[in-house]
């Protein structure tokens, strides 16, 4: 690697000096800000890693290893087809609403979404870091998952058990763009811009949000939490350095998509698919 490239990769690493929003220093609107926080991750993403840590230690305390114990995802939640159809939908729009809150008390506090990233702007832009995400993470995600499954460090994730019904593919799309959407606008968008109001260093709020995307996948396994935890680490970073978070959103989309509709085709197909 050459000294022009090794440069150019550091600076890639090291966080942008944001622009926005303006530091609160308020000690009222600073305290405003953290009960916020506290409110909003305690009924969304933080609650939920709160559950999933929980289970995990289940799983742990179980005489059965974790490679024998199985994670389900996208499971039935109705005896009858449409019924169930119903519920799958208001559960992508239960997690959609999450990210609307984000974004809705983000806009009362002046941030717009076009400083967030979440404008028309720059679709060629966009389009090129969905491509480059999704080749940096997607395969390398998978052989991970996989890896720390066979050694025994992860349970057997089952993306979905819904079955053969002609609105599966929908529903499983609903549920990808949903977890996208909420996961990418609260722990990136919403959570990263509150730090900064907050003063915190860039580093220490990607950690942060990078453990908490962790956290709520921990009924996974260890996989699952190291796997998003680097997730979360190169998302938080390109969100930093480009205030882009539609690229993000389309990335994890694609994910989880290819997660949950090639699941649901290929089992019982492919021998080695958990």
């Amino acid at each position: 690697m050459s000294t022009t490239e090794r440069s150019g990769l550091r600076s890639w690493l090291r966080p942008a000096l944001p622009d926005f929003p303006a530091q609160v220093t308020d000690p009222g609107q600073r305290r405003a800000i953290k009960v916020e926080l506290v409110l909003v991750f305690g009924i969304t993403l933080g609650l939920s890693g709160a559950r999933s840590l929980l289970s995990l230690m289940d799983s742990l305390l179980r005489p059965v290893p974790l490679a024998q114990q199985q994670a389900q995802l996208n499971v039935p939640r109705a005896a009858a087809s449409l019924l169930d159809l119903l519920q799958q939908l208001l559960n992508a729009a239960q997690l959609i609403g999450w990210g609307g809150l984000g974004l809705y008390l983000l806009w009362r506090a002046g941030v717009k979404l076009r400083d967030l990233g979440l404008d028309r702007r720059s679709p060629r832009f966009d389009t090129l870091v969905t491509i480059g995400i999704a080749a940096v993470i997607g395969i390398p995600g998978l052989g991970l998952y996989f890896l720390s499954y066979h050694l025994g460090f992860s349970l057997a994730v089952q993306p979905s058990t819904l079955d053969s019904s002609w609105w599966r593919p929908i529903a499983l799309t609903a549920s990808a763009f949903g977890n996208a959407f909420a996961e990418e606008v609260l722990v990136v968008g919403y959570l990263l811009t509150r730090l900064r109001q907050l003063g915190v260093r860039e580093n220490a709020s990607l950690l942060g949000a990078a453990v908490l995307r962790g956290s709520y996948h921990l009924y996974q396994g260890f996989g699952g939490f190291a796997g998003n935890l680097v997730m979360g680490l190169v998302f938080g970073r390109v969100w930093q350095r480009t205030n882009r978070l539609w690229p993000l959103v389309a990335a994890h989309t694609l994910f989880d998509i290819v997660s949950f509709v090639g699941y649901s085709l290929l089992k019982g197909h492919v021998s080695w698919l958990p």
